[in-house]
């Protein structure tokens, strides 16, 4: 059997140039992308790791964190325990920052680098469920969260029945899909501006919350106790699930030269999310100390100035587009890597069109995304221990991947493993999954949260289990393959 750790030295696969082809086309923000799951030559790489900061920027500059920096606050925080689980929440963002280390080594996107996890078969169903179905349902609420449209719409005159609000979205949603479906190079063309733009808007923003701010602010009565741990931890998780739900970060970095600078890459990756995620979420917490943040649109009207108001509507629509795209373009690559031969603007498409249906239903015909919000709030129990994982695998083979070696996908492949699946990756992330099943206490209680009085440890108990199993079934596992000769 082959080696699952092949050796992805530079230079050891001729490229179209050493082997008298044309060298392939740069590709334009004009041109839609060719590339979907399929290896990216050194040929064609380009970019450095500084560019990676506006695309993070801009996709965390975002009405959700304003809503989620407020219900902090209505967790009965008070307002500098607000902002210290919001710095310690988005310390996270490191993790995403190592993972995007991982795309310029394999030259492949992050559905495709996982089957160095779960092996072939595995990883299909894992994009299935923690990349593709996640991607959707997360679009779906962002296109939810751009009602902000709607106050807009009315603010000019226009009565927002179910006719217009179907429309609002729809035109959100292909504005959104437009840049996904041009893709990484489009991308990487709009997000410096785009980051610009909102961090011009959101600085007057800041500029009248925190002359609204009780910077003395505390709950009556503050809370104490096992009661304080379990907002905390509860707090710290909510603003975590953001850069976990990032295990796809190397979709965008996968272009950059094979030399880049890994601490560049983790370093420009975690400050871009990193800082507007902290200043956004912060000023979701200054203002629920003035108004009632559980509507945060109604509520900021009230602070905001009356000339500024429809900017900062057209600000969140902004917002919602640019944090869309991201998650549009990779659940595009996790349906690729799913096993469905389409080409990825095609999946693109396929997967707005369902996240715009279920928006739609949810809004218009019943409470579908209350259900489908409640039940991303379980997704830390898959996503702590899937991030666990590829974070251990990274170090593990310290940085190296074959990206040519990822892209089969036959029998013969070096992460066919057994049957097509690595005992490894599976058993370390059911491990993770029950551990942070059973600590868990969102929709319903897990045993271990019952006898610490409500505390939810799900985050940390899943992520440590699981990076701890992959550890060591992966060295096992690798202790049992011999390879060839």
């Amino acid at each position: 059997m082959a080696s699952p750790i092949p050796d992805p030295s530079p230079g050891s696969h001729p490229t179209p140039g050493a082997l008298g082809q044309a060298a392939p086309t740069p590709e334009r923000a004009t041109r839609i992308e060719a590339h979907g799951i399929d290896h990216i030559p050194d040929s064609e790489r380009h970019g450095r790791p500084r560019d990676l900061f506006a695309v993070w920027a801009a996709a965390n500059v975002n009405y959700l964190s304003l809503v989620i920096g407020g219900a902090l606050v209505l967790m009965g925080l008070s307002l500098w325990q607000s902002v210290a689980v919001i710095v310690v929440g988005n310390l996270f963002w490191l993790l995403t920052g190592l993972l995007a280390t991982s795309g310029p080594a394999a030259g492949a996107p992050s559905e495709v680098i996982t089957r160095a996890m779960y092996g072939v078969i595995g990883n299909r169903a894992m994009n299935a469920v923690g990349g593709w179905l996640v991607s959707v349902c997360y679009f779906a609420l962002n296109l939810a969260a751009a009602a902000a449209a709607f106050a807009l719409a009315e603010r000019v005159g226009v009565t927002t029945d179910t006719g217009i609000k179907a429309a609002v979205i729809v035109t959100i949603a292909a504005l959104t899909l437009t840049i996904s479906v041009y893709g990484h190079a489009m991308i990487m063309k709009l997000y410096l501006p785009m980051t610009l733009v909102l961090a011009a808007a959101f600085a007057v923003v800041g500029f009248a919350v925190v002359g609204h701010t009780d910077f003395a602010y505390r709950p009556a009565p503050p809370l104490t106790g096992l009661g304080l741990w379990a907002a905390l931890l509860a707090g710290t998780t909510l603003i975590a699930s953001g850069p976990l739900s990032y295990t796809t970060s190397a979709d965008f970095s996968r272009y950059l030269p094979r030399t880049s600078s890994r601490k560049a890459i983790i370093g420009w990756t975690a400050l871009g999310a990193f800082l507007p995620s902290v200043v956004v979420c912060s000023l979701g917490a200054f203002a629920a100390t003035a108004v009632d943040m559980s509507d945060p649109q109604a509520a900021l009207q009230k602070i905001l100035p009356g000339w500024f108001y429809p900017i900062f509507l057209l600000a969140l629509i902004l917002g919602t587009i640019s944090v869309n795209a991201l998650t549009a373009y990779s659940a595009g690559l996790a349906l690729q890597a799913v096993g469905l031969r389409i080409r990825r603007s095609v999946s693109v498409l396929f997967d707005g069109a369902v996240a715009v249906a279920l928006t739609l239903y949810g809004l218009l015909v019943s409470n579908l995304l209350d259900t489908v919000s409640n039940s991303l709030q379980l997704v830390v129990v898959l996503i702590g221990p899937v991030m666990g994982i590829y974070a251990t695998d990274i170090l593990l083979r310290r940085f190296r991947y074959d990206g040519r070696a990822l892209a089969d996908e036959t029998p013969g492949s070096p992460f066919w493993y057994v049957g097509g699946v690595s005992p490894a990756g599976a058993l370390a992330l059911a491990g993770g999954v029950s551990a942070a099943a059973l600590c868990v206490n969102t929709l319903y209680t897990g045993p271990v949260a019952s006898a610490l009085g409500g505390i939810d440890l799900s985050l940390p108990v899943g992520m440590a289990v699981s990076a701890t199993l992959y550890a060591a079934l992966h060295t096992a596992l690798m202790r049992t393959l011999t390879p060839v000769e």
